[in-house]
C-alpha cells in the first residue's frame, strides 16, 4: 500500500469531499493532503529518512491523523503509542523502538525534559501546540518516494507496557489486508460514512478507518474517546453507515436509558470484534438498529485484522463467520495435528496478513511463528461442517479443574443470560484439591439486587458441575484495556493481592 499515492489520488478526484469530521470541524481531501504534505516536509527537514522510527503520543485528533499519514508518506516507521501510557511506559517504548522523533501532546504534570533525558535515541521532539506554527501554509512536494511492500510500516505495541515490550511489526503489504478483507465482506462504497468511535490510533483498529478512507474516499467521523451517548448522536447527525466496536462498547450503549431515542436508520453494518461475544447481547443490540446487518468478526494486530466476519443471513450470530480468501487457517491439537469439524483446538493462520514478527524479539517471534509461516493465535476455536468458525476462548485463559478443561467464555455467556447482570468475567484461581477452580466477577445493572442463590441454581441447570464458579464476587466495574476489553491479567492481580 502506497499511502501518499492514495492521498494524492483522492485529493485530485474528490478535493472538496469531507475526509474527516472531528468536533464539527470538516477536513476535505484537499485539505488533508496539504496538511499531511506540509508535515512530511517538516519531518524531511529534520533529516528523517526511510526506515527511521517516529513515535506518536497523541490522542485521537486531527494532528494524530496528519502525523500517521505523513510518516507513511515518507516511508518512515510509525510507532503509535497509547495515550493512556505513563512517563515510564513512554520511556520504555521509546528506548525499545529506538525512535528518533517523538510527536507528543503532554498531559498535565508530564515532564518532557525527563523523557528526553532517559531516551538518548530521541533526537527531535514536536509538541502538539507547536503544530500550527510549524506547518503554517507551506506546501511540500514529496516527490515519488519508492516504498517496497515488504518495508516496515509500523510497530504496534500490544502488551508489555510496564514489563517486556511486544511490538508487532507490520509492513505495507500487511496494511492491505484490512482494506481487502473489509471490502470483501461488506462491499465498501465511496458514499459510506464510518464512525471511529474512540478506537485509538495506537491500535490497528483505529488506523483501519484511515486506510479505508484513503482507498475508497469514504468519510470518517472521528471521536477522541468513546462516549456511548455521543456515539449514538454522531450516527444520527452524520448519517453513519458503518461502525466497528468491541463488546464493552455495545454493553455501554445498551446501558443508556435513552438508547431508543436515536435515529439509527442510516446504518448498513454494525460490526463487533473481540469474540467471544454474548449472542443474547448481540441480539439485543441488533434491536437498536434492526435495518443494519450485524456481524461478528475476528482478527489480531499480529494478523492485520480483520480476518473473518460472520454473514448476518446465516443466522449464526455466535460465529465469527468464515475467513477471507486472503488467509489460510487450520485448527490443531496440542501436538500440532489438524482437527476435524466440531473439534476444539488452537487456531493457526498464515498468509500475507501475518506480521513480520515482534520487533527486536526473535525468541518471542519463534514461539508463535513457525518455519512454514503458521502463526499460533492462542485462540481456541472450532469449525462446523458449513465452514463457520467459533472462538471458544483464549488458550492462556483455560482453567483445568481436576483434569477437566474449562473455558471461561462459556461460563461468562451463561452469566450474561441471567437477568440483572451487566458484565461478567471468569478466571481460574488456585485450589488445593482440584488444582484450579473458576471465580466469577460480576457487575450488575443499576438498581439490581442480585440473588446469588437463584443465580447458582440457574447455573447448575445450564453448565456442568465442574464448570460452576466456586466463588462469585460483585464489583462496581471490571478492569479494561484501552479498547474496552476486560483485562484478566489485572483481575488475577487483584486476586493475588
Amino acid at each position: 500500500m502506497n499511502i501518499v499515492r492514495l492521498l494524492l489520488k483522492q485529493a485530485d478526484q474528490r478535493p472538496d469531499k469531507a475526509a474527516l469530521v472531528f468536533k464539527d470541524q470538516e477536513v476535505s481531501f484537499k485539505q488533508l493532503r496539504d496538511r499531511v504534505l506540509a508535515l512530511s516536509g517538516v519531518l524531511n527537514n529534520l533529516g528523517l529518512s526511510q526506515g527511521d522510527k517516529i513515535a506518536l503520543y497523541l490522542p485521537n485528533n486531527l494532528e494524530c491523523v496528519y502525523s500517521l499519514l505523513a510518516g507513511f508518506s515518507l516511508g518512515v516507521v510509525v510507532v503509535p503509542m497509547d495515550f493512556m501510557l505513563t512517563e515510564e511506559e513512554i520511556i520504555n517504548f521509546l528506548n525499545h523502538s529506538q525512535a528518533k522523533l517523538l510527536i507528543i501532546s503532554p498531559k498535565p504534570g508530564m515532564d518532557i525534559s525527563y523523557i528526553r533525558e532517559k531516551c538518548s535515541c530521541v533526537k527531535d521532539l514536536i509538541v502538539l501546540d507547536q503544530f500550527e506554527n510549524i506547518l503554517g501554509n507551506r506546501i511540500y512536494d514529496i516527490g515519488d518516494i519508492s516504498i517496497d511492500e515488504d518495508d516496515l510500516a509500523a510497530i504496534f505495541y500490544t502488551s508489555g507496557s510496564t514489563g517486556h515490550p511486544k511490538g508487532v511489526m507490520l509492513n505495507y503489504r500487511n496494511l492491505d489486508n484490512p482494506v481487502k478483507s473489509i471490502d470483501y465482506f461488506l462491499k465498501i462504497d465511496y458514499s459510506d460514512i464510518f464512525l471511529c468511535g474512540g478506537v485509538p490510533f495506537s491500535h490497528l483498529g483505529g488506523l483501519v478507518y484511515l486506510l479505508l478512507m484513503l482507498n475508497f474516499s469514504t468519510t470518517v467521523i472521528l471521536m477522541e474517546r468513546f462516549k456511548p451517548q455521543e456515539f449514538l448522536q454522531n450516527i444520527e447527525k452524520h448519517k453513519v453507515t458503518i461502525f466497528c466496536i468491541v463488546p464493552a462498547m455495545y454493553i455501554a450503549i445498551l446501558s443508556l436509558k435513552n438508547q431508543k431515542e436515536f435515529d439509527l436508520s442510516s446504518l448498513k453494518y454494525a460490526v463487533v470484534f473481540g469474540a467471544p461475544s454474548s449472542p443474547e447481547l448481540l441480539k439485543k443490540f441488533n434491536m437498536l438498529c434492526p435495518k443494519a446487518a450485524l456481524s461478528n468478526g475476528w482478527g489480531m494486530t499480529e494478523t492485520s485484522a480483520p480476518n473473518s466476519l460472520s454473514d448476518p443471513k446465516s443466522g449464526k450470530i455466535e460465529s465469527i463467520g468464515k475467513f477471507s480468501p486472503f488467509s489460510e487457517v487450520q485448527i490443531v491439537d496440542s501436538q500440532g495435528v489438524a482437527l476435524k469439524f466440531n473439534q476444539t483446538g488452537e487456531l493457526l493462520i498464515r498468509g500475507e496478513a501475518v506480521m513480520k514478527g515482534y520487533y527486536n524479539e526473535p525468541e518471542l517471534t519463534e514461539q508463535v511463528l513457525d518455519k512454514q509461516g503458521w502463526f499460533r493465535t492462542g485462540d481456541m476455536a472450532c469449525c462446523d461442517e458449513q465452514g463457520y468458525f467459533y472462538i471458544v476462548g483464549r488458550k492462556k485463559d483455560m482453567i483445568k479443574v481436576a483434569g477437566e478443561i474449562v473455558f471461561p467464555a462459556e461460563i461468562e455467556e451463561k452469566l450474561m443470560n441471567y437477568p440483572g447482570i451487566k458484565e461478567a468475567a471468569v478466571v481460574g484461581i488456585f485450589d488445593k484439591l482440584r488444582g484450579e477452580v473458576p471465580k466469577a466477577f460480576l457487575v450488575t445493572e443499576e438498581g439490581c439486587d442480585l440473588d446469588l442463590t437463584n443465580l447458582k441454581e440457574f447455573l447448575r441447570k445450564n453448565i456442568a458441575h465442574f464448570k460452576m464458579p466456586h466463588y462469585i464476587e460483585l464489583v462496581k466495574e471490571l478492569p479494561k484495556n484501552r479498547l474496552g476489553k476486560i483485562d484478566k491479567v489485572q483481575l488475577k492481580k487483584l486476586i493475588s493481592n
